[in-house]
């Protein structure tokens, strides 16, 4: 996930502090990962450089300054622009799982036992997220759907890798 451009996407609703910011984007994004301060900071930072945002207003407290962030005309032409592009599913076509099953066979290692221990991580993390599911509301409930269709995909790799493993051996090994 781009955590930049949905930062910008939140400072389109309203102007915000950073700190606010934060726990918007932790509240509707970061369940499972929430973003560092120092993060959100260094991204403001960057969005303030390139004239995507502006500051619209201090506020004196304790410590500094705190600083209030607006979207630019030029920010809401690059959110307009991120939400209409459509996302590439793995444009680059590089995978850890395969590279790791590639090595294995070249080191002269189980690549099966790396295939089969991936199988049951992933059916460990389908029945974490089908639990998380059970009364969650309806935005945890997609992103578990989400991650459960990709793990399910994942699965399927490893059924047709498991089977064409002698003739990936043969290939890599020539």
């Amino acid at each position: 996930m781009d955590s930049a451009k949905a930062l910008l996407g939140l400072l389109g609703v309203r102007a915000s502090y950073g700190y606010d910011l934060k726990h918007d984007y932790d509240r509707l994004f970061g369940a499972r990962k929430p973003l560092a301060f120092g993060q959100v900071y260094a991204t403001l930072a960057r969005l303030l450089r390139d004239g995507k945002i502006e500051p619209v207003g201090d506020e004196a407290g304790d410590g500094p300054d705190r600083k209030k962030y607006a979207v630019t005309d030029a920010g809401r032409e690059t959110i307009r622009e991120w939400i209409s592009t459509p996302d590439v599913p793995n444009e680059s076509m590089q995978s850890n799982l395969f590279a790791k099953t590639v090595i294995a066979i070249i080191n002269g290692d189980d690549a099966q036992q790396i295939l089969d221990a991936q199988r049951v991580a992933h059916m460990a993390r389908m029945r974490d997220l089908t639990r998380a599911k059970l009364g969650a509301d309806i935005g945890t409930t997609l992103l578990a759907d989400y991650t459960l269709f990709h793990i399910e995909a994942d699965l399927r790799w490893i059924d047709i890798t498991t089977a064409r493993l002698g003739e990936l051996r043969m290939e890599v090994t020539a």
